[in-house]
């Protein structure tokens, strides 16, 4: 779609406008607003100019008018809606976009689809030795649990193995289970657990942990694949407005390959279009002794548009499959409290002696922390770095947050911890419905994904995807923090916890300054003078519109400083 075009003259300057021109006209200019810039001294312009890659003007038509010159690429928006660059605080680009090219059952939500994916794929690539892939939804099977014999049916000569959509178990058939050795008597792994029969023989669905027993032996994608990956995931993230994003596992994780050598591969190669903080993956098999080997990882990873500056601490799991660290014990099918309580995968006392430790050498944290516990014992960490270290600028931020304990949402504030929100969860859906809320209870069902509490208190939010566990668009994201409902549910699905909903600028502020905040890219995440100009056109104005409409916004231009690295027309 071309939005360029001759400027036309706007409004009389006001003593309101920023502009910071230098000399010579300006390489691109917006018109014709209107800009939502995310900055809380003006909200609202309706012109911008950028000269290389930084902004050096926001204000209206007529106060950019010297600024154009022969060689301006003016764009006139319309009355479309310009906005800063969207930035996802915790994302898995290299898995998403290998994801896309192996067996995907991502856009499918039953057990019938899947069957036919998996036989098509399996038809389609007689010579993959492994029938590899993912993205299945727990919802399809009864109480999130396939079988073995499913997959034996489809591929019986093969060994199938397939992650589903939440990264916390795997799928396998039994030529898989047999060629690592997995049987009745193979005890569960600390950190997992493999799902048996009555009988006590493997399923085929591995939790956690268990999902390393099978993945050890699952080729690894070459260099090459995993190249192809990040630039496939790449211009995926642009198309939806994203120029900068937290990569969530910088290293060997359970069931996932290293993918520090196709970012190097990227960056050396001048394709890097995005601007990548990496969170380094902490091995919690180890402790004290891998910092620094962390600390050199750093320092050779960061330059240019990528900076390896965060480490990622996987605290607990999931709350569908029961290892989410919960304060009380899950319930049971028929409500009654159980002697599970889900898994803190590194020992509290450890974790506080960790997160000093990094603290100390200035190094983020990024935590996975989904259940209450694991929240607190987060929290109690980061107090921790604090007492000894002092205040330092690390910005640590906790991602999913799925249960929040009232005692500990004002200690985000306090403590100056992020919260890192997945906004899309936050919704009534099957997964939830089904596997979530009866074994919560209604008092811990009536604490999750607390935005509204948590944004009330002053906490700082930023936000993410966790692609491709769930969707990357953030327009479906911000629909939800608005609406907690799913884009296109019918208009009989309950708002789910109402009271948790946020307002249309809070949303987009944890998308853009909030994730920006988190990213450590403090010349981004709003539309100013001297900022970056990691800028996205949208198709119209979702501020003018009910907020049931706002997931039909969609992307028309996206730029990194100052360069457009997608255009609608490309799609």
């Amino acid at each position: 779609m071309d939005l360029s075009t001759t400027v036309t003259p706007g409004p009389a300057p006001d003593s309101a406008a920023h502009c910071t021109t230098g000399d010579g006209p300006a390489d691109l200019v917006f018109v014709s607003g209107p800009v939502h810039t995310v900055d809380a001294a003006r909200t609202r312009a309706s012109a911008v100019a950028v000269r290389g890659d930084r902004i050096i003007a926001v204000g209206h038509d007529a106060q950019v008018q010297d600024l154009i010159g022969p060689a301006t690429d003016v764009v006139d928006l319309r009355g479309k809606l310009l906005v800063p660059g969207f930035q996802d605080a915790h994302v898995h680009p290299v898995s998403g976009g290998l994801e896309l090219a192996l067996c995907d059952l991502s856009a499918a939500v039953t057990a019938e689809a899947y069957r036919e994916l998996i036989s098509s794929y399996a038809a389609a690539h007689p010579e993959a030795a492994w029938i590899t892939g993912g993205g299945w939804s727990l919802e399809a099977f009864p109480g999130g649990m396939p079988t073995r014999e499913f997959l034996d049916a489809l591929v019986p000569d093969r060994p199938v193995f397939l992650v589903n959509r939440d990264h916390h178990g795997a799928w396998a058939n039994s030529c898989a289970l047999e060629r690592a050795g997995v049987t009745s008597r193979t005890p569960d792994p600390a950190d997992g657990r493999i799902e048996r029969d009555a009988d006590g023989r493997p399923t085929g669905m591995l939790q956690e942990g268990a999902m390393q027993l099978v993945a050890d032996l699952v080729p690894e994608a070459t260099l090459a694949e995993q190249t192809a990956g990040l630039l496939r995931a790449q211009r995926l993230l642009h198309g939806y407005g994203v120029t900068a994003w937290q990569d969530a596992m910088l290293g060997r994780g359970p069931g996932t390959a290293d993918s520090i050598p196709a970012y190097e591969a990227v960056r050396r190669d001048g394709k890097l279009t995005a601007r990548v903080t990496g969170a380094l993956w902490w091995d919690r098999s180890r402790g004290v002794e891998q910092i620094p080997g962390l600390i050199a990882r750093r320092q050779e990873l960061t330059g240019g548009r990528l900076q390896a500056t965060s480490v990622k601490i996987m605290q607990d799991g999931i709350a569908e499959n029961h290892t989410a660290a919960m304060l009380t014990p899950y319930l049971t099918a028929c409500g009654c409290s159980s002697d599970n309580s889900g898994i803190s995968f590194i020992d509290p006392e450890d974790l506080r002696t960790y997160v000093t430790l990094l603290d100390a050498e200035d190094f983020q944290v990024h935590f996975h922390a989904l259940g209450d516990r694991a929240v607190r014992e987060a929290l109690d960490a980061v107090e921790a770095a604090r007492r000894t270290n002092g205040r330092r600028d690390t910005r640590p931020h906790l991602a999913h947050l799925q249960v929040v304990h009232p005692d500990d949402v004002p200690r985000f504030r306090r403590l100056g911890a992020t919260a890192n929100i997945q906004a899309l969860w936050a919704a009534h859906e099957p997964q939830m419905d089904e596997l979530t809320i009866p074994f919560l209870g209604p008092q811990r069902a009536a604490r999750q994904y607390p935005f509204g509490d948590l944004l009330r208190s002053g906490a700082t939010l930023a936000a993410g995807s966790d692609w491709p566990v769930s969707s990357p668009d953030p327009i479906a994201a911000l629909h939800v923090a608005v609406n907690r409902r799913e884009p296109d549910c019918p208009p009989s699905t309950p708002v789910f916890l109402p009271e948790q909903r946020i307002d249309l600028g809070s949303a987009l502020a944890a998308y853009t300054a909030g994730s920006a905040y988190a990213n450590h890219l403090d010349d981004t995440g709003t539309i100013q003078p001297g900022k970056l100009a990691d800028l996205v056109v949208l198709d119209r104005d979702p501020f003018d519109g009910p907020d049931e409409e706002i997931a039909a916004t969609r992307v028309l231009q996206t730029f990194v400083g100052g360069s457009r690295v997608y255009t609608a027309d490309d799609a």
